[in-house]
C-alpha cells in the first residue's frame, strides 16, 4: 500500500485529540475525508474512540452536539469538502449560542484547487464566521512536513474556552479545516494514549448582598447551580422546564401569572439569571425592565442584556445572613395556589364495593371514563414527566408542547436537555440520539425520552437512519401529532393572516404516516390515544429505539 501524508497527518491529529480528552467522533462518508475516517475506525477497533457514522452531515452535526451537550466533553464531527461542511452550520450555530464544545473537522482541497472551479471545492476556511471560537486552515501534508499535529490540543482547549479567541471559561465550536492531496489514504500507524480533557479553574464567584427583593431565574442549561443559589439565598426560583433546575422547595409554580402580578412581579428589584431563558414573554419583560438589577451568569456565546445594563458574571454566590422571610413567603403562598395537579382521581373504593347498584355502576362508569380519557397536551406532558427519573434523560423539541409543559409541570430533579440557544426546530431527534449515546455509554442505565411535535419530528426524520452495526440506544421519541404547526396559534400571525395563507405558509398541515416512517427506518412504533395506554407505552421495557405517536386535537 502506498504511503499517504494525509493518512499520517490524520492519525497524528486524532491521536492528539484522544490525548486531550476526546472520546467520540461522528463521521459522514466522503472521499476527501477518507484519511480521517480510516484512522478513526482503526482507533475505534482499539477501543480508544467511539465512532458514529451518519450519512447526512446536518444529522451528524446535531448528533455530535447531543453527545457534547450530555458529556460536557469536546466532540468531533468530520466531513468531506463542499456542501458537506455547510451542512454543519445549524449545529454550529446552536453550539455557539449554548456554549457547547464542538470540534469541526472539515476536509478540504489543497490550495491549488481552490478558486479554480475544481469539483467539490468552495471557500471553507471561515465558513462558520463568528460562530466558531477558533479556526485554522491547516497546512497541506507532504512527505516533507505539513503535519496536523499540534492542532488538536489547542482545538480542545479553545472549544472549552481555555485558549484561542474564545471567551474565558465558555465553551463553543472550533473549526479545523484540513486540506489534503492525493493519495488521500494509505498505510499508516495509528497509536493514541487517552487522557482526561483539561478542566477550567473554577471562577471566583461574585458575592451578592442579600438586600434587594430578589428572584432566581433558571433558563435552558441552568442546571443545579440555579437551585443551589436559590436555596442559599432563600430566594424564589423561577425555573423553566428546560432548565434542569425545576426542583427543590423554592420552585415557583405558575410563574407567568405571578410575574404579571404587581404585588409580586412588580416589586422585584433584582433578578439573578442562570442559563438562557426563552420560553415566556413574562421573563423576557422582567429582564428588559430598566428598574431591575439583572445579574447574568455567562453560559453561551452572547451575553444576556435585554435591559442594556445587565451585569455578566462567571459565577455568583450570596453573602451570609438571614433570608427575607416575608418576601419568600409571599411567593411561596402564591405559588401553592398556582400548582397544577393532572393526576387522575383515586378510584372510589367505597362506590366500587357498594351494595347499592346505582352507586356501584356510577363508580365503575367513572373508572371507565378515566381509563378511556383521551390524551391532550397537558396530559401528554404530565405523563412523560412522571415516567422520567434521574437516571433517564428528557429532551424537549421546540414545539408547542414545551410551552405547555412549562406551564403545567411541577418540580422534579430530572436531567433535561433542549436546543434553546437559538430555539430552532431542527436537529431535535439527532441531538437526542447523541444524548442517549453519551448517557448510556459504558452500559449506564436509563432511557432518553424526546417530547416534540409532528413538524419537529418530520424536520429531522433523517436522523432515524441508524447504522446496523452500531449500538441502538434506548430512546423513545414521543410525537404529539396535531397535523401541523399549531404553535402559531399563539403568535401575531394567527390574528392577521388570511386563513388560507395561515394554513399554507405557517400551519403547513400534512398527512405523513408516522407508522410507515417508523417501519421504513426500523423503529418500533406505538400509537396511543388514552392516558392508560400512554402510561403503559412509556413504562414498558425499551430495548431500542421507539416512536410513540399521540394524536392531538388541532
Amino acid at each position: 500500500m502506498t504511503a499517504s501524508p494525509a493518512s499520517d497527518a490524520a492519525a497524528g491529529l486524532l491521536a492528539e485529540l484522544i490525548g486531550a480528552g476526546v472520546r467520540d467522533l461522528v463521521l459522514s462518508p466522503g472521499s476527501r475525508s477518507q484519511a480521517l475516517a480510516l484512522a478513526a475506525l482503526e482507533l475505534s477497533q482499539q477501543g480508544l474512540l467511539r465512532v458514529h457514522v451518519r450519512i447526512d452531515e446536518r444529522v451528524a452535526g446535531f448528533t455530535a452536539l447531543g453527545i457534547a451537550r450530555e458529556s460536557g466533553l469536546p466532540t468531533a464531527v468530520a466531513c468531506t469538502s463542499g456542501t458537506a461542511a455547510g451542512n454543519l452550520l445549524p449545529a454550529t450555530m446552536e453550539a455557539f449560542h449554548s456554549g457547547i464544545p464542538l470540534l469541526l473537522l472539515t476536509a478540504d482541497r489543497p490550495p491549488e484547487l481552490r478558486g479554480v472551479g475544481a469539483n467539490q471545492a468552495t471557500i471553507q476556511p471561515g465558513i462558520f464566521g463568528s460562530f466558531v471560537r477558533w479556526v485554522t486552515d491547516a497546512e497541506t501534508p507532504t512527505t516533507e512536513g505539513g503535519e496536523w499535529a499540534g492542532l488538536g490540543a489547542h482545538a480542545v482547549r479553545a472549544a472549552l474556552g481555555l485558549a484561542g479567541d474564545g471567551l474565558p471559561g465558555v465553551g463553543g465550536p472550533v473549526q479545523l479545516n484540513l486540506p489534503a492531496r492525493e493519495p488521500l489514504s494509505g498505510e499508516s500507524s495509528v497509536v493514541a494514549e487517552p487522557a482526561p480533557a483539561p478542566v477550567a479553574p473554577r471562577a471566583q464567584p461574585v458575592v451578592l448582598e442579600r438586600g434587594p427583593r430578589t428572584v432566581v431565574i433558571a433558563g435552558a442549561d441552568a442546571g443545579a447551580d440555579a437551585e443551589e443559589l436559590s436555596h442559599r439565598g432563600g430566594w424564589p426560583l423561577i425555573a423553566e422546564i428546560v432548565s434542569g433546575a425545576r426542583y427543590g422547595r423554592l420552585v415557583v409554580h405558575g410563574y407567568r401569572a405571578l410575574l404579571s402580578d404587581d404585588a409580586l412581579g412588580g416589586r422585584i428589584e433584582r433578578a439573578i439569571v442562570f442559563g438562557h431563558p426563552t420560553l415566556s414573554r413574562e421573563i423576557a419583560a422582567l429582564l428588559a425592565r430598566t428598574d431591575v438589577e439583572v445579574v447574568a451568569v455567562r453560559r453561551g456565546g452572547e451575553e444576556l442584556n435585554l435591559n442594556g445594563r445587565t451585569h455578566a458574571v462567571a459565577a455568583v454566590t450570596v453573602s451570609e445572613g438571614a433570608a427575607d422571610r416575608q418576601w419568600l413567603g409571599a411567593w411561596m403562598n402564591a405559588s401553592a395556589a398556582q400548582a397544577v395537579d393532572l393526576s387522575a382521581p383515586a378510584p372510589d373504593q367505597d362506590g366500587l364495593s357498594s351494595e347499592d347498584k346505582a352507586a356501584r355502576l356510577s363508580a365503575v362508569r367513572a373508572e371507565l371514563e378515566a381509563v378511556r380519557r383521551r390524551v391532550d397536551r397537558e396530559i401528554l406532558a404530565d405523563a412523560v414527566w412522571r415516567a422520567t427519573w434521574p437516571h433517564d434523560r428528557l429532551v424537549f423539541g421546540s414545539s408547542r408542547l414545551v410551552r405547555v409543559a412549562d406551564e403545567v409541570l411541577g418540580g422534579k430533579k430530572v436531567p433535561v436537555h433542549a436546543n434553546r440557544g437559538l430555539a430552532g426546530i431542527d436537529g431535535t431527534i439527532a441531538t437526542a440520539l447523541g444524548i442517549a449515546l453519551a448517557s448510556q455509554a459504558e452500559g449506564a442505565a436509563g432511557i432518553t425520552r424526546v417530547l416534540l411535535g409532528d413538524l419537529a419530528f418530520l424536520h429531522d426524520v433523517g436522523a432515524l437512519l441508524l447504522p446496523a452495526d452500531e449500538p441502538r440506544p434506548r430512546i423513545q421519541v414521543i410525537v404529539g401529532n396535531d397535523g401541523g404547526g399549531t404553535i402559531f396559534d399563539g403568535l401575531e400571525v394567527a390574528g392577521s393572516a388570511p386563513r388560507e395563507h395561515l394554513d399554507r405558509a405557517f400551519y403547513t398541515p400534512h398527512a405523513a404516516n408516522l407508522q410507515e416512517l417508523a417501519a421504513a427506518y426500523g423503529w418500533e412504533f406505538t400509537q396511543v390515544t388514552t392516558r392508560s395506554a400512554l402510561d403503559q407505552a412509556l413504562t414498558s421495557p425499551a430495548a431500542g429505539p421507539q416512536i410513540i405517536e399521540v394524536p392531538l386535537e388541532r
